[in-house]
């Protein structure tokens, strides 16, 4: 886990992303600002730090079929498995996000502009410690439970 920048919450719903806001120009950023606003057209305001949206909308999405370089870490001993990444759009914030997918999520499962929500996920496990990240997992919709992940092939946002 990156200290700061997310909630440690138990449950779901309360799991969230923290940026910051400046307070003379209002911007958002992610990953979260500690020492001067980004903005160039701003003077500059007190950073403070701000719980960002659970949801956004798929801005865009690919996926991974290569392993990564350190200091990623993964076991050069198993096959890799290809991950799903995907850049999500806060509206509230007007910002893109960039996080991986749940588990079992594939590029066939998502469109652009459905909607996705935020979930703690894991980064890493080792016999003591658990590295703690987030992911990105579309939201079911009415009717949609029965076909597996919602917002697959056919579904429109």
């Amino acid at each position: 886990m990156v200290a700061g920048w997310f909630t440690q919450e138990e449950d779901e719903d309360g799991f969230r992303l923290l940026g910051t806001r400046c307070s003379a120009c209002a911007c958002v950023f992610f990953p979260r600002e500690d020492v001067c606003c980004r903005n160039p057209g701003c003077g500059g305001g007190d950073l403070t730090e701000t719980p960002l949206s659970r949801r956004g909308r798929v801005w865009s999405y690919t996926d991974s079929r290569y392993r990564p370089p350190a200091p990623y870490v993964s076991d050069p001993e198993l096959p890799w498995q290809p991950s799903t990444l995907i850049a999500v759009e806060l509206e509230a914030e007007r910002i893109v996000v960039l996080g991986q997918a749940t588990d079992g999520v594939t590029m066939a499962d998502l469109a652009v502009g459905m909607e996705v929500e935020l979930v703690p996920g894991v980064l890493n496990e080792d016999a003591g410690t658990t590295w703690t990240t987030w992911h990105w997992r579309p939201v079911e919709e009415a009717g949609t439970a029965d076909r597996g992940v919602s917002g697959g092939p056919g579904v429109t946002a």
